[in-house]
This record gives C-alpha cells, structure tokens and sequence, in this order.
C-alpha cells in the first residue's frame, strides 16, 4: 500500500514531528529504560491503521523493538495534545495552497464498516445483519478531497449526521465557498433541503424517491445520478485501511484520529504525487 512506502512516510513524519509533544523525564533517579524514537511509534500506529491487525501483533511485525503498552500510551498522548487533528488541518491547508480545492461543487456520504468490539459510537448494523458496526459521514470537495467528516453508530441516518458533517466543513472555513450540494436519494426530502438553506447552500442534487417501481418500469433512472460517486471513490480510497474497515477499538477519539490520519496520508501522497511535498 502506498501509504507505507518510505517516501511517504518520511513526508508524514517530516509533518508530524513538530507536532509531537516534548516528553518529560520525571523518574527520580533517571534510571528507567530508553525511551522508544517517536518515529518508531509512528510507524508502527501506522502498520496498524492499514493491515488493522492488533497491537500485539505490531509489536511482532516490528521485531519486538516497542511494546503494544507504549504504543496504546503513545497513541493516547498524541491524541490529547491535538496531533492528529493538527496534523489534517495543516496538510489540508498546504493541499489548498499548492494544488487548490474545488468546494462549489461539494458531495456528502456515508460508509458504514465493521465494529465488532463495540464500544461508544457503534450500533447494529443495516447492511451487515445487524452486526456491530460504525461509520464516517464525508463530505469532500468536486475532486473528492475531504473537507469535513464525522463518525456514528451503523445504525445512524446518514441525513442525521448531515448537520454535524456540514458544521465540520465549516470549521474549515468552506461551508460558505458550496454552492451546489451533490447527494444520494436518501437524503432527498424537505428537512435536508431546509438544513441546506439555512446554511446558504442553494441547490442539492439528488436522485428522485422510488414511487411505485417507477424505474423498474421504464428500464432506466428519470434522472441523472449526479456526481456523488467522487465521494464515494474517497471512502473506497479510505476504506482500503484495515483498521477503517474493520475497527477493533472501542471509543469515539480513536476512531477519528484514525480517520484524520488516514486522511492525513491520503493528501501528503497526493501531493508527493504532483511535486508539490519532499520526503524529509
């Protein structure tokens, strides 16, 4: 996976490292064990984003060189200091300054993914008998770059975490740049479309609501689908990490810093792509 290619992990450490709190040395005699490289941690975090295998098994595929233990405390200290959100919010800004978003045209779904450890956040599933399960409400721009997310239980209306995901597209300073909103049919109904006024956005397109078999009968969609499958392209895109898509762990905050990272990856590798980022 590419994600895991030294030229693009040495770009994300190059972003990361002056994120990463100084650590204290508080052990009265200064006596305790070394402590492990922070690159070390980061990688091995991201080893386990994408194969989604446990911490034990991390530590085995690292040779033993850091413990699942450090890894989950590192994980957690990195997250209460903002890193990961930090670590988006830079990237997503250095992709608009160099190669530019296209946020007029923006597009809004859901994916819904496993859980099976359960946990806040996760409830049972529609489309996976009623398993466990959670999932990210995305909305991208007209080239498929995420510009706001949310996460939710399975069981969670995608039209329900619409106001949530619109508010985070905000917290990007973006919300006001959407002129048209490009959706699914689920979302095709006057509450949405309300929502969508009350926040400036002044056309939604969306597939009209089933009645009476109408597409069955004449063979073919009385409209255009719109362009929401470049939204669907990124959750595919994000859906290739097996922590993603098959998430083990059991609050909010680790999931989300997960999908910030990944994320995170997503536009580093994309603008190593176009020349725009150097490997440090």
């Amino acid at each position: 996976m590419r994600a895991l290619e030294p030229e693009v992990f040495d770009a994300v450490w190059g972003q990361v490292e002056s994120l990463l709190p100084t650590p204290s040395d508080e052990h009265p005699l200064g006596c305790h064990r070394p402590r492990v490289p922070d690159r070390v941690c980061l990688y091995a975090i991201l080893v386990r984003l994408v194969t989604g295998c446990s911490w034990v098994v991390v530590e085995r595929l690292l040779g033993n060189v850091v413990s699942d233990t450090t890894l989950r405390a590192r994980r957690d200290q990195w997250i209460e200091a903002g890193v990961f959100d930090q670590l988006v919010e830079i990237v997503l800004a250095l992709y608009e300054a160099k190669i530019g978003l296209d946020p007029a045209d923006a597009m809004v779904d859901g994916s819904v993914h496993k859980a099976p450890a359960g946990g806040e956040g996760t409830g049972k599933s529609p489309v996976d008998r009623g398993k466990l399960g959670w999932k990210w409400s995305m909305a991208t721009d007209a080239n498929g770059i995420p510009i706001g997310w949310v996460a939710g239980p399975a069981n969670r209306h995608d039209m329900v975490l619409l106001p949530d995901t619109l508010e985070s597209v905000d917290d990007q300073g973006l919300l006001a740049e959407i002129e048209t909103l490009h959706v699914d049919r689920g979302y095709n109904n006057g509450v949405v479309r309300q929502q969508l006024k009350d926040v400036g956005i002044r056309r939604m397109v969306a597939p009209p609501v089933r009645r009476g078999g109408e597409a069955k009968k004449t063979g073919k969609l009385p409209v255009p689908l719109g362009r929401r499958w470049v939204v669907e392209r990124t959750n595919s895109w994000l859906s290739n990490y097996g922590q993603l898509r098959r998430n083990t762990d059991r609050k909010i905050l680790h999931r989300m810093a997960q999908l910030a990272f990944a994320i995170a990856i997503l536009l580093i590798a994309k603008l190593l792509n176009q020349g725009h980022l150097a490997a440090s």
